[in-house]
Formats: C-alpha cells, structure tokens, sequence
C-alpha cells in the first residue's frame, strides 16, 4: 500500500525501522523472513522517493543518517497505533481483561508500582497490568513504539511525541545503611565521602558526576566497591553495609521498606518526574486513573 503522494510503501518503512533496530540488512531480513538483496532494493527504493540518503557505509557497516533517525521516530508513532490492534481485538473477544501497559527504571517496582497495581486491581480485577523495566531512552521507546500505554521518565522528554503529567522534583541524597555516622548529619558533602568505600552508578549518570567527579576536584580518589548500571541495583548493597551510594529523594524513598536512611547529598542536581504517554493520544478513564497513580510517585518516607 502506498502512502498518498509520497511514493512510499507501508512495507517500505517497515523494513527500515527492521534493518535500523537490527543494525544491519542481513540480521533485518532474518527477522523478516525475506533476503538480504531484497531489504537492500527496498531501502534503494525508499531512499529515491525521500529524496535524501537513510544510511551511509563505514567498513561494511550501515550507520544511519541524523534524518533516518528522525525519520524513525515519525514511522514509530505512525505504526504505534497498528502494534496496539493485537491487544485491542483480544479487548473485544474477551472484554473480561484488559493489559494496562507501565514502563519505569526497576527502582519503581519496590513501592510505586506494586501501589499502583494494586489500585488498579482494587477498581476492577478485570485489569491486567504488564510491567517493562529499562533505561529512560528505552521506557520513552517503548511508549512510542506502543508496547506500553504509559511510562515514568524524567524531563527533558520530547514533547513533539510525548504528553506528561508532573510526578515531582528531586534533589540527590545519599544513602546509607541504619546506623552509619551520616545519620548524625544534616547533608552529607563531596568531603564528607573521603575514605567511604562508594556503590557507584555508571559515568553516563548524573549522580555520577555529582559524588565522583566532586571527590576527584578535591583531589581525592574515590573508593569505588561496586559499580551498577540501572537505578535500583544499589539498594542491596548499602543495605549489605558494603557501601553508601548517592540517589535522587524520588528513587529513594522506594527504598522505605530496606531499613536505610538517606540526606541531602552537595553538591547536587534537580531532577523532574514524569509520567509520559504518546503525543495527542486520548486515555481511556482506566489509563487516566493509572496515571494519575502514577503521579502520585513513592509514598513519603521522611530522610
């Protein structure tokens, strides 16, 4: 089927949002059932009716151009709404369920989530709720892609695809176990982490940069124990007494029921919770009551 005016096939953007996922033509035709030379003419094709190159070789690589991957995004929402058809026609066979799609990082699956599903269940147990955990650009893609309805992300977002409702700002802490000597202390400083033996989170993070590029400007080398990679994963460490870790106060007070403690961290960074959703799409009453408890974020547990 073309798209009117354009030139372009359905197929066509199908392929190319395969072999982009994918990474390369052949692993694309794998999963499409079709041959390489095939995916490689559609793409040829395709890129004669755009009038501009998708990809450009590096070593018998396919690298994708800055406006593929614009192009990707406007082709994701498109197709969001067919990837929702599925799960919608079993809706209407059997209109005794119906999934309820929720993407977050893992560390809301200690409190927020497991309250939200439990609300939503309390409302009508004809609801299934599926759970997807990842990093904030993987939650952000999921939403787009329609594998979920809703997610939890931290602004910035791009509000050219996305609609959000506030959560809720926070300032980073530190945490630690119970009875640790911070408990003494009103904030705990870069300085104050000399000689802490540290659960620390990997480089590309923010608190990252707050705790251990603040200790290495004073000219200390920080004391790095355990390194992990996803909000969430630290929690059984401090708890074990291996380390302190730094956080936000939203990730931390999912951690109310682990029996540790947590201060305001300097320096610091502010960050903004949000529930996200695809752009102008209108959410039935049982996504809207999901949202908004979603956005009611962790229950409050005083530092």
């Amino acid at each position: 089927m073309d798209i009117t005016g354009s030139g372009v096939r359905i197929r066509q953007l199908q392929i190319l949002r395969e072999v982009m996922r994918a990474g390369s033509e052949r692993l694309a035709a794998q999963v499409l059932r079709i041959t390489q030379p095939a995916v490689s003419q559609n793409v040829k094709q395709l890129e004669e009716a755009l009038g501009f190159a998708l990809f450009r070789r590096e070593n018998n690589r396919l690298i994708p151009t800055a406006k593929a991957w614009e192009f990707l995004r406007t082709i994701d929402a498109a197709f969001a709404g067919l990837d929702r058809i599925g799960p919608s026609i079993e809706f209407l066979r059997n209109n005794d369920t119906r999934l309820i799609g929720i993407a977050a990082p893992s560390a809301f699956s200690f409190v927020t989530l497991p309250r939200v599903v439990k609300r939503i269940r309390e409302k009508s147990r004809s609801y299934t709720v599926q759970v997807k955990t990842g990093t904030y650009q993987q939650i952000a893609e999921h939403v787009l892609n329609g594998r979920v309805d809703l997610g939890i992300s931290r602004l910035p977002i791009d509000e050219r695809i996305l609609d959000w409702m506030p959560i809720g700002s926070a300032t980073n802490v530190c945490l630690f176990p119970e009875n640790h000597r911070f408990a003494m202390q009103e904030m705990v400083t870069a300085e104050d982490l000399i000689g802490e033996a540290i659960i620390d989170i990997d480089p590309q993070f923010a608190s990252h940069q707050m705790s251990v590029n603040a200790l290495r400007y004073l000219g200390a080398a920080p004391e790095i124990v355990v390194e992990y990679d996803s909000n969430g994963h630290d929690i059984g460490f401090v708890t074990a007494g291996i380390g302190v870790s730094i956080t936000n106060e939203i990730v931390a007070k999912e951690y109310a029921n682990f029996g540790i403690e947590f201060r305001r961290f300097l320096p610091g960074a502010v960050y903004h919770y949000v529930v996200v959703w695809q752009k102008d799409r209108k959410l039935s009453d049982s996504l809207r009551f999901a949202a908004e408890q979603l956005a009611m974020g962790p229950t409050d547990q005083a530092a």
